[in-house]
């Protein structure tokens, strides 16, 4: 049975953090916060600390450092795709950069042309978009995935070509930043691999390639395992970890499907993968395999969720799952047990995020559903944005951002 509860938790200003790339500081969608918004309301103003109009459409998340929000976007009349960089303060427009201009390429229905989330160090920041031209890229034909730093003042730094991109539901990469790398995926429909770049140059370091030509949009979740960092994801009709100063691939598990969306998260044993199309799947893998691990590291795996699009959560030692179809199912990580399915809303693109033992469920019409983070469906609070939502949200310096259709909304309760 669903319980609501009307209950404020406790809220203190410490463990402010940034939120400086796709998921957040740790690439999970976890924040260590404990002064998170938890009521809103778009129509009345509600905790609507300020909210500014984004020029453009796009379904990537924003990122924040100190003061600076940025964010991408495609203005499709002028074949353009930005860079924005926001005050987080005041919620101004500081600046608007043109990365690139190029014919539209075709995407899916659920996609858009600027849906790769941005990255930052605190110094620069890292995007990347699909170049086209005239004849390729409308129906899935071959482009180019073009990956680029600018300062925060605007400022190109460095812009290239990685390698070819082919898909017909379009484009979707976010980099991900480790020591002085740029790693970006390029698992499309034709010579698929994984690389890494040269933070300050752009000049690629190492470009593995990928077993199988499959498009995936997985960003790769870096995580330290038995001593040994690797950059973890699904995608190439497997799950796979890779040392990200070589590019080395450690180990895998072949399948569970063959096309991928939802990044992977993370336990003191375990990955969690939840997949995919045309099959669906939640999955543990369990850490220290070498090579091929199939048969000896799947600790569990079952396929009564539905979710394709939206990234997993680990709360309060339990699994979250977003289903597409706007379901909400909470697994236990230790065996796989099914506790709770709840429907939330029409749809759900949007990947999950936690904080203070409180999971934040959007969905696509705008109505954010908090949950208990517990062992039983107990909603919290439902919120209306009154704009729909594809972006995932962030949060930082106790302050939640959501990114509507037409506007990014910082929501506050200082």
């Amino acid at each position: 049975m669903l319980a609501v509860v009307l209950l404020t938790p406790f809220c203190s200003r410490g463990n402010a953090e940034n939120w400086p790339g796709w998921r957040g500081l740790r690439g999970d969608g976890t924040s260590l916060e404990t002064n998170v918004p938890t009521e809103w309301d778009g129509d009345s103003g509600k905790n609507i600390r300020w909210k500014v109009a984004v020029p453009g459409s796009g379904y990537s998340s924003p990122v924040i450092h100190g003061d600076r929000i940025f964010l991408t976007s495609c203005d499709e009349s002028e074949q353009t795709r930005l860079l924005h960089c926001v005050n987080r303060e005041s919620g101004e427009l500081l600046w608007t950069r043109k990365v690139l201009e190029s014919p539209l390429e075709g995407v899916h229905k659920l996609n858009g042309r600027a849906s790769g989330t941005p990255a930052t160090d605190g110094e620069w920041v890292f995007v990347t978009f699909f170049r086209t031209d005239a004849t390729s890229g409308e129906r899935g034909e071959p482009g180019e995935m073009l990956v680029g730093a600018f300062d925060y003042e605007g400022n190109q730094k460095w812009l290239v070509t990685v390698g070819a991109f082919s898909s017909i539901h379009g484009y979707c990469t976010s980099p991900v930043l480790y020591r002085d790398l740029v790693l970006v995926n390029g698992d499309h429909d034709g010579e698929s691999y994984l690389a890494a770049l040269n933070k300050k140059s752009g000049e690629v370091v190492w470009k593995t390639p990928r077993v199988h030509q499959t498009r995936s949009y997985v960003t790769p979740l870096l995580r330290e395992v038995q001593g040994e960092m690797q950059a973890v994801m699904a995608g190439s009709k497997c799950v796979a970890g890779f040392d990200p100063i070589s590019g080395k691939r450690l180990w895998w598990v072949e399948g569970p499907t063959e096309q991928f969306v939802a990044s992977m998260v993370h336990d003191s044993s375990h990955f969690y993968l939840t997949a995919g199309f045309p099959t669906y799947h939640v999955m543990a893998i369990r850490h220290g395999g070498q090579q091929d691990v199939t048969e000896s590291h799947v600790s569990w795996h079952v396929n009564d969720a539905k979710s394709y699009v939206p990234s997993p959560v680990l709360a309060n030692e339990l699994l979250f799952v977003a289903d597409d179809r706007g379901i909400a199912h909470c697994f236990d990580p230790a065996d796989g047990e099914h506790l709770w399915r709840e429907r939330l809303g029409p749809h759900f693109s949007a990947s999950l995020i936690t904080a203070e033992g409180l999971v934040y469920f959007t969905a696509d019409d705008g109505a954010t559903t908090i949950m208990r983070a517990a062992r039983e469906p107990i909603v919290f609070q439902v919120n209306e944005l009154g704009e729909r939502v594809y972006a995932s949200a962030a949060i930082s310096q106790g302050e939640l951002f959501l990114r509507g259709t037409d506007h990014l909304f910082c929501i506050s309760e200082k």
